[in-house]
Parts: structure tokens; sequence; C-alpha cells
């Protein structure tokens, strides 16, 4: 699927910015239909196989203009897959990534084809997108769309972890909020969103009523804010780290403030799993364990276990 969230934030850090794409293959490659690579001046991200291919593309992805080649991985490439890939290069600035459509892209030279109407228009009769494809010079792909939007409250030292951790997960949109930007690590992940504010809580009504939140910064008082703030704000799931004798205290506070017991209790303290101790890594997998089962759709939160604060 075209990432197209990804292509944006890459335009508006490196400015133009090459895609490269798999379109289609026949035989043995190492790729599928619709794997690839962003490529800018100084660097890439991403991989439509690695090998000889991948090399030659990303060397060559910023010059000229848009264009579909092929390329046979063993007589050409001298690779070991016996196949062979049609590839699909596109050059971006920010307005021409901005300008995409949010549902499904389709482009290709000269009139379009009725097969592609065809298949356009039977996927939508079903509610449906059609899948990456290539029909002659043309290439349909569906634009991905992040199934989960998780906000990560606190660049500390388990915040980094579980970071490092979940960012490279399929389906899920992070975005890191902290107090400043000297909060964050130097290298940050691509595909994160940093949100730095003198006042966290400010960030509140910029999330989805529908996303997961991890809250750890470095005080009390904060998280303590954002508890309440999300309360008011509603979310689909919410993990707080931190002790039981914590999360005690923070019961009984925001119970003064004005909240609900059942509401409160759609917050779970603590995070993580017991199991596998209480390293800031730990935690992260822990977490990372459950929202990867929230992705499956075999759980509905973020998994209470116990922590350190």
């Amino acid at each position: 699927m075209f990432d197209r969230e990804e292509l944006i934030e890459a335009c508006k850090i490196h400015g133009t910015v090459a895609r490269v794409v798999i379109a289609d293959v026949a035989g043995s490659a190492p790729r599928e239909v619709g794997a690839a690579m962003l490529v800018w001046q100084s660097g890439q991200s991403g991989t439509i196989g690695g090998g000889t291919l991948e090399f030659d593309l990303a060397k060559a992805a910023l010059t000229g203009t848009d264009r579909m080649s092929r390329h046979a991985l063993g007589p050409d490439l001298g690779q070991c897959c016996g196949g062979s890939v049609h590839v699909l290069t596109e050059i971006y600035d920010l307005a021409r990534a901005q300008a995409l459509p949010i549902d499904c892209i389709v482009r290709g030279q000269g009139e379009m084809p009725f097969q592609v109407h065809t298949l356009i228009s039977a996927a939508r009769n079903r509610g449906d997108l059609p899948r990456s494809q290539r029909v002659g010079t043309w290439f349909i792909e569906p634009v991905y769309k992040h199934l989960h939007d998780l906000w990560i409250w606190g660049a500390g030292h388990v915040g980094r972890a579980v970071v490092n951790t979940i960012s490279p997960l399929p389906d899920i949109k992070i975005t890191w909020v902290d107090t400043g930007i000297e909060r964050y690590p130097n290298e940050i992940p691509e595909g994160i969103t940093v949100l730095p504010a003198q006042n966290p809580t400010d960030c509140i009504t910029y999330a989805s009523k529908q996303a997961h939140h991890l809250i750890m910064t470095y005080s009390h008082t904060i998280d303590l804010e954002i508890c309440h703030g999300l309360l008011s704000h509603q979310f689909a799931s919410c993990g707080l780290i931190g002790s039981k004798t914590k999360w005690a205290r923070f019961r009984n506070r925001l119970v003064d403030l004005g909240h609900q017991e059942a509401q409160i209790s759609q917050i779970m303290c603590p995070i993580g799993d017991p199991a596998l101790g209480k390293h800031p890594q730990m935690i992260a997998i822990g977490v990372a364990d459950r929202l990867i089962k929230i992705s499956l759709g075999i759980d509905q939160g973020i998994y209470p276990q116990e922590a350190t604060a």
C-alpha cells in the first residue's frame, strides 16, 4: 500500500524525495508488489529487497522523471532470484505529495484503460479498495491507513525504549510528546511525530478520540494532569506507568477532580508484563505485545501489569 503520510513527512524533512515501488513480479523476486523505498539526496528508508537492484535504483532514483522500468534479476543484475520485476520510480516534492488522493492512487501513461476503471469501480461497489497491481503502463495502489493512533507521553528512558520497540511495527502511528525538544534523543525513528510542549496537556486536543495513550513522563504531576485531561477528552485505551501505590494515589486525586470510578478504571496502571521484569526494554516489549494483539483484534487495551515509576 502507498504510505501517503510517510511520503509527506519525508518531503517536509528532505525536500525532493523519490519513491521506488515494485509494480509487478514475474517468477522469483526478493520483495512483493507494493514494496517501496523512499530516496532523498542524503539517504533512504524502506527496502525493495536489497542487493544490486536496490543499489542501482536508489542511485538513479532522483535523476530523470517518473518512469516504469523492467529488470531481469538474474541476467541483468546477477542476483540469485530468477524472476523479473517492473519498478515504478516517481519524484515528489511536498506540494505533489500533499495533492495525492487519500484512498487510492492510480497513475500511468496515456488514456486510462477500461480494465483500470473496472477494477476501481468493482472495489468501490464492494466498499473496498483494489489491491496493488500493474495494468500495462498503469499502476494502482490503495493508500495505507494507520489502524492505530498511539500517543506516547514522555521521552525518558522508558519512553525511548517503547518508541524504539513499537515504531517498526505496521499499522501504528506514533505521536511523541514531552516538555522540550532537549528531552528527545538526537536520532528519532522515521515516521514519528514529535510534539515538544511546555504544557503537554495542551496537546490533548489534537489527539483522536480513538487514540491509544501511554503516559510515562518524568513528573507525577504531569502524569496526573494528562490522566485528568484524557478522561475529559476520551480515548481508545490509556496506560500509565507506575506502581500500584502510585495508581492508588492517582485514583483518589482523580475522584477529587470530579471523575467517576467507572471512568477512572478505563486507565490501566501499571503497564508492562511483570514476567519480563522492570528493565525499560522489557516494559516496552510487554506493551508492544499487547498493541500487536490489539491490531490483530484479539485484545482491547494496553495490558495492565507492574512497572516502575
